[in-house]
């Protein structure tokens, strides 16, 4: 039988364009292909060299495999998370959580005044971020399309800097 690290053996890390496979490996298991919300590999090596943009990696102590991801961009006061994926397998353990207080913390030590990301409505990471404080601030109505041709809003949350300290 596997184990599963608990949340105190999660280990983040920066990363880069040589985590790309790992990246794309957690993606493809995490996003549920109905939606289409995974980007694509060419999507994630394009915006991997801007100015701006950070990759943090969650893995246990034991073991180097990658369990969940973190992709945000910090431009002047303003930090988008763009990703945020933990694979099915180390889902409940925490990872999610750890990996969005480390963009909260980096995106604020980056001088961040303002923390923002897009989610589908519906997407059991919606209680993850309003836990973490985050609000809701705005709504896209059918902004993601299924792919059975359903149309889903998207909810815009947004963290003032402030307020997470």
């Amino acid at each position: 039988m596997a184990t599963h690290p608990t949340p105190r053996e999660t280990i983040i890390e920066s990363g880069g364009f040589d985590n790309l496979d790992a990246v794309m490996e957690v993606m493809t298991s995490a996003f549920d292909p109905h939606f289409g919300e995974a980007w694509t590999r060419s999507q994630c090596a394009g915006i991997m060299p801007m100015r701006g943009v950070s990759l943090a990696l969650a893995h246990s102590g034991d073991d180097d495999t990658v369990q969940g991801f973190a992709l945000w961009r910090t431009i002047l006061e303003d930090s988008e998370l763009l990703l945020l994926a933990v694979h099915p397998d180390a889902q409940g353990l925490g990872i999610g959580h750890a990996l969005l207080d480390h963009f909260i913390a980096r995106s604020i030590a980056d001088k961040a005044q303002r923390l923002h990301l897009e989610v589908r409505d519906g997407n059991s990471a919606t209680f993850l971020y309003e836990h973490a404080g985050f609000h809701v601030a705005g709504r896209r109505r059918d902004y993601y399309s299924g792919i059975e041709g359903e149309r889903h809003d998207a909810l815009t949350y947004v963290l003032m800097a402030n307020s997470a300290q």
